[in-house]
Parts: structure tokens; sequence; C-alpha cells
């Protein structure tokens, strides 16, 4: 066990855990976040995609070590209200079906928004290929990525 002093949401937290430790468990186990998805545990299906620096990771597979020092946002700290562009836009155009991959698929497009405010949909593509929904509404989840730009 090694202690941590973690910034996660712009708040310093500490945590004792063993190194190794994935940083999305340290999420959802020690500090009670729970909006980031265990999906795959391989880092391929982007359910556990947190931001770090401001770009998009993959949670279940960056061990907590890894992150000290550095700005890690969840999906609750995207926004205080869940009124950021991509919150607003993805239930602007009904993008949930069963809701599991969302936090990751929000994450993902909003850190692409954030470097590139007018994506192409080749763009869309790349930044959230990473990410997969077993409902399949990509067409929904492009949508509201492109709405999310205008806004």
């Amino acid at each position: 066990m090694a202690s941590f002093e973690l910034n996660i949401n712009g708040q310093q937290k500490t945590v004792d855990v063993d190194p190794t430790t994935p940083l999305l468990w340290v999420l959802r186990d020690h500090l009670d976040l729970v909006g980031t998805k265990f999906g795959c545990g391989i880092a391929q299906c982007g359910a556990c995609t947190v931001h770090l620096n401001g770009t998009a990771v993959r949670s279940c597979s960056l061990p907590v070590s890894a992150v000290t020092g550095q700005a890690v946002t969840t999906i609750e700290g995207l926004s205080e209200k869940g009124d950021h562009p991509v919150q607003k836009a993805w239930l602007e155009a009904d993008v949930p079906q069963c809701g599991y991959c969302q936090a990751g698929q929000i994450m993902s497009a909003a850190a692409l928004l954030d470097n590139n405010a007018n994506p192409s949909d080749q763009d869309i593509d790349a930044a959230m290929s990473g990410n997969l929904c077993r409902c399949g509404t990509y067409v929904r989840i492009k949508k509201a990525i492109k709405t999310a730009a205008q806004l």
C-alpha cells in the first residue's frame, strides 16, 4: 500500500492503495465516483473513459501511480449540473438507450470538442472509434457531437 495525492475533478484527494490499482477502481471503490463504468478491463470498450489533463484515457488500464500530479476529470466533474454542451446535446439527440456506455462516450466527445471545435465526420469517427455501444446508437452519437459543436 502507498498513499497517493490525486487531483480529481479539481479537488485534492488522498487514497491509500496498491500503486498498480487501476484508476477506475480508485474512482469507484475509494472515492465513490461511480459514473465511470467498468466494461472490459482491457481498455478496448471505452466505458471507463476519463480525462487526464484534458485527454481522453481509459481508466481501467491506467495505474493510479501514473496520475499523481495530473488533473483527472470524471463524468461527475464535467459539469456541476449536467449542462455541459455535450451532455445537453446528448439529451436533445436522445442518444442513450441502455445508457451503460454513455459516460465514456460523453467524455470522449468532450475531449474531441475541446481539441477540435468543428470536427468532420472523419474526425468524429476517429475520436469515437474506441468507444463501443452495444445498443448501436452511433448515428445519434454523431448527431449529438455535431450539435454540441454548435453550442
